[in-house]
């Protein structure tokens, strides 16, 4: 058995439902890592943004967590995963039978084996142009009416399988869904993403 002594720093590590996106739903164990220089305003877990203030756990650590649980749905979050090389921590997930996912904004090289990539471009940092025709899943967080033009911008640069889904900013979601569930009628080829996790109360 091949053993991988790689550390990355981890805020935490939880089984739960995904609750976004294409795969809403799904029993999913998610490993959120530490470090991001993204910095949406509006992110919920700005905690995650200081790498130091996590601990370095090595990837066999992390993978010995994962496989306690039933799922073999992994998705890897942060923060900002690719500010970290992730070949290592997909390649042990998938010899331990995990299908690998990543949550992302693109904006740093892509590094891992990924059988699922959801792809959430940010303002505050434009994605690599080389990971748009790899996204399976474009979501973008709708904060404000600018950000339909955003969308727009980057669906025009997805490949045509890519699914494409609007997701309201969760403080915003009471003004800004009315103006998200007309635009998807006008345009639907969208679809609505909402953060069912919030919604039913788990992490």
């Amino acid at each position: 058995m091949t053993h991988y002594s790689t550390t990355l720093p981890v805020m935490e590590q939880f089984y739960t439902l995904q609750g976004e996106g294409f795969h809403q739903g799904r029993a999913a164990y998610f490993i959120r890592l530490g470090g991001c220089d993204v910095g949406c305003v509006w992110c919920d877990v700005k905690d995650s943004w200081d790498m130091a203030a996590h601990p370095l756990k090595t990837v066999d650590a992390i993978v010995a967590e994962a496989v306690k649980t039933p799922g073999r749905l992994a998705v890897i979050t942060g923060g900002e995963p690719l500010m970290h090389q992730l070949s290592p921590l997909t390649t042990a997930l998938k010899a331990a039978g995990f299908s690998t996912h990543i949550e992302t904004s693109g904006a740093h090289p892509l590094s891992g084996d990924w059988d699922w990539i959801c792809l959430s471009p940010k303002k505050f940092k434009a994605p690599l142009p080389g990971i748009l025709p790899l996204a399976h899943e474009l979501k973008i967080v709708v904060y404000n009416q600018s950000d339909f033009a955003w969308a727009a911008k980057y669906a025009a640069q997805v490949n045509t399988t890519c699914r494409l889904y609007l997701q309201p900013e969760w403080d915003k979601a009471a003004t800004i869904l009315p103006a998200i569930i007309d635009y998807i009628k006008a345009n639907p080829q969208w679809i609505l993403s909402l953060q069912t996790h919030k919604h039913i109360n788990v992490p």
